[in-house]
């Protein structure tokens, strides 16, 4: 069954609306699993953000978690930052390779977009518009110092569903620089509760700035990036139908060749082609000793025939042979036996012509 990848920074509401989106699978008769940071972890820590080689451990273990979860009877929600570009091909290529959809949700918090990005579609007509981060020490009991950093941002943004603007958010201006006393009114009530609620883990300002400079924002021009659905704040409604029928009325990604199992071929079947290619060469080297340019030869196996303009090597024969092989080996298929010298014939008549 489908994948669900939720991206978004720290405080954007992605843990509330994955909880959301697995209880109304769940209640709908489906095995959803849930793979998120805590998950590979075994308790969040912020700090793997600000550790370059710790955060590649961790997207190589939340990659791995998603693989071993991800085929065809189960829905897994990845519920993590997830905003590296790269790491979001990654995960296409593996619900490619598995033959199932996917989808991915954009969390955002009102006037939260990272600085410079926006989202496909969006226009930014107001580039004076800022957000703060509130630091998270009061949940410890420790009141915000003064001098806390505060990180002001640039936000235009529309709902995208499938790549299509829906509802426009309102923008407001704010200044550049906002002073301490004035974080808990930028704070929307219900991003505090849901942060208190579903993380524990504490985003320094200075790393959630330096989040926000690595953002790279979805785009649904991108195939890994579509279907892409977009949500600003928490008061905007999970568009259920949409993501469900993304999910389960959608084609899976057309898988690569690579990614293909090979068919199924006997274990004669090499053994075969090396005999009838060479049973090939060795009648036409023949063949073309009383031969004159212009004559068809009928070689011994072959219905085809092949038309004779000038005297081959067999340094030649045996190069156009071995390209045959090996492109035959690629596609073993025990019903092409029969033809193997036919194809073989015609393949020389393409090349030496």
């Amino acid at each position: 069954m489908p994948l669900v990848v939720f991206c978004g920074l720290p405080y954007s509401g992605k843990s509330s609306r994955a909880e959301e989106l697995r209880q109304v699978l769940a209640n709908e008769g489906r095995a959803v699993y849930v793979v998120d940071d805590a998950t590979v972890l075994g308790a969040e820590d912020a700090t793997v953000y600000g550790d370059s080689a710790r955060e590649k451990a961790l997207r190589g273990a939340l990659r791995a978690a998603v693989e071993r979860r991800l085929s065809r009877h189960d829905v897994v929600i990845l519920d993590s930052l997830n905003y590296i570009k790269g790491f979001r091909y990654e995960l296409y290529c593996l619900a490619r390779a598995a033959r199932t959809p996917l989808c991915l949700v954009y969390c955002v918090r009102p006037g939260s977009l990272s600085r410079g990005t926006r989202v496909a579609g969006a226009e930014n007509r107001n580039r004076n518009v800022s957000v703060s981060w509130r630091p998270r020490g009061e949940e410890e009991g420790r009141p915000p110092t003064a001098g806390t950093c505060v990180l002001g941002e640039p936000y235009t943004a529309d709902s995208v569903v499938n790549g299509r603007a829906q509802a426009h958010v309102p923008k407001e201006l704010e200044p550049e620089e906002t002073r301490v006393s004035d974080l808990p009114a930028l704070v929307a009530p219900e991003f505090e509760k849901s942060a208190k609620k579903v993380s524990s883990a504490f985003y320094p300002p200075e790393l959630l700035e330096a989040l926000m400079l690595r953002f790279e924002a979805p785009d649904s021009r991108n195939r890994w990036d579509r279907p892409l659905f977009t949500l600003v704040g928490l008061e905007e409604p999970l568009p259920l139908a949409e993501i469900q029928a993304a999910l389960f009325e959608n084609r899976a990604p057309p898988p690569h060749q690579s990614t293909q199992s090979q068919p199924l071929a006997s274990g004669s079947f090499l053994h075969n082609l090396d005999q009838v290619t060479s049973q090939v060469l060795a009648g036409l080297m023949e063949a073309q000793k009383n031969a004159v340019p212009g004559d068809l030869l009928k070689l011994p196996g072959t219905t085809e025939h092949l038309r004779f303009t000038r005297p081959l090597s067999m340094a030649e024969l045996s190069r156009l042979r071995r390209q045959f092989i090996s492109y035959t080996k690629m596609h073993p298929n025990n019903e092409n036996l029969p033809q193997l010298a036919n194809m073989f014939l015609q393949y020389l008549n393409q090349s030496l012509h």
